[in-house]
């Protein structure tokens, strides 16, 4: 064997070291199959509220119906996550899933379906993944050896983008030729992929330490946790501003697609699977990356793309450019957040993951939906790229204070 096809060997087995363990081998593979169809249906449902309403606002309106159970449950999701079997957690949330996605297809085979019909799915689906995000966060702890937790977090990533690459572009095909009812039916199927590969890992039973507190004495303790450990504090919130400020913004293609581009819901697949690319592409990376020491630089780099990547896609009005500023934004957003998870559970004590991981899930996903009232309510009233160019200064802001007030973060290995 040549030296260079050894040294290519190793990187590839260093880039996808968490791939030697069955169980997270089950997860990956089934997890790809299921995102495929989460992606399949956000892309459609999106496009079909607008359909429906010609409203940006409404688009709004449902990332906030589905976002707002995330405030509700989450960190309670978190306690019931160290409680109990993370396995058989999830199992239920993916099943409840898989039923409402198929109660979706259902009336828009029909042609019942309406837009409340969907805001109402919506926050079902949304509290459903309020239990089920601190478990998934969290689960990476069992599926892996302590060594390889820091890979196994990158190529989560990776395999979230794969489908966020796969499952826009399959979707807008899918619902031009056969309608949005399809997109629907195909994700509830997918379900099936995860909730057999976690049938049929083989887990550890973690032994649960005898408890005496409360659920709400639990509760405060992961929130002192958090309130007392300043690096996990700064990660939790920045996390938040860019769901807010940069992931919020996306919410808005649908009505990008029809209005800015002048295209269709092909084009809106387009621009969603660009920012998704983007993301794989830095997910790869950062699983390359996994054992190097500078995780807080890498931060700081995604802080400041992010912003003038959103900038650029603001001023674009030519689909091909669109696709490669989004990419960008696909990219630094990954670089981001996957930088913050891996940064945070090096730091977290096991007993306490599960809660820990519910706030940082919590600020996530609650404030998506903060982000997509934002950017729908804004755009109804002035227009599209004028609300991401806010978007885009707000982050800018955020790079510029973490640089200065918070220089812990790119020290971070």
């Amino acid at each position: 064997m040549s030296e260079n096809t050894l040294g290519l060997k190793l990187r590839l087995q260093e880039t996808f070291a968490a791939m030697q363990h069955y169980n997270y081998r089950l997860w990956f593979y089934g997890q790809v199959v299921s995102l495929v169809g989460t992606w399949m249906q956000i892309t459609a449902q999106g496009y079909l509220v607008y359909q429906l309403t010609g409203s940006p606002a409404y688009l709004g309106l449902v990332g906030f119906a589905n976002g707002l159970p995330a405030w509700l449950f989450t960190l309670f999701g978190g306690v019931v996550a160290d409680r109990i079997s993370r396995r058989n957690l999830m199992v239920i949330t993916q099943s409840a899933m898989l039923a409402l996605a198929f109660i979706l297809a259902a009336l828009t085979f029909t042609g019942l379906v309406q837009p409340w019909h969907i805001l109402v799915l919506a926050f079902l689906l949304g509290t459903a993944n309020a239990f089920d995000a601190p478990a998934r966060v969290a689960f990476v702890n069992e599926l892996v050896s302590r060594a390889d937790m820091t890979n196994a977090i990158a190529l989560n990533s990776t395999m979230f983008n794969i489908a966020a690459v796969v499952g826009p572009s399959v979707a807008g095909l899918t619902y031009a030729a056969f309608g949005p009812a399809w997109c629907f039916t195909i994700n509830g199927v997918s379900f099936i992929a995860v909730i057999a590969a976690l049938l049929l890992m083989r887990i550890q039973p973690v032994v649960q330490p005898s408890r005496r507190a409360s659920v709400l004495a639990d509760l405060k303790e992961g929130l002192r946790y958090v309130f007392s450990h300043s690096l996990i504090l700064s990660l939790i919130g920045s996390v938040g501003l860019v769901s807010i400020f940069g992931i919020g913004m996306m919410t808005l293609l649908p009505a990008w697609a029809t209005v800015v581009l002048h295209g269709d819901v092909t084009t809106n697949g387009w621009l969603v699977s660009a920012r998704g690319f983007g993301s794989l592409v830095s997910a790869l990376m950062l699983a390359y990356l996994g054992s190097r020491k500078f995780r807080g630089k890498l931060w700081t780099v995604g802080a400041f793309a992010m912003p003038v990547m959103l900038f650029v896609f603001a001023l674009i009005r030519w689909l091909p450019l669109s696709l490669v500023a989004l990419v960008g934004v696909g990219w630094s957003f990954m670089m981001i957040m996957n930088n913050s998870n891996a940064m945070m559970q090096s730091q977290v004590p096991d007993h306490l993951r599960g809660r820990v991981m519910s706030v940082y899930t919590l600020v996530f996903f609650g404030s998506m939906p903060l982000g997509a009232l934002f950017a729908g309510t804004f755009a109804e009233k002035f227009n599209e790229p004028l609300t991401v160019m806010l978007g885009a200064a707000a982050l800018m802001a955020l790079a510029i204070a973490a640089w200065v007030f918070l220089p812990g973060i790119r020290r971070q290995e």
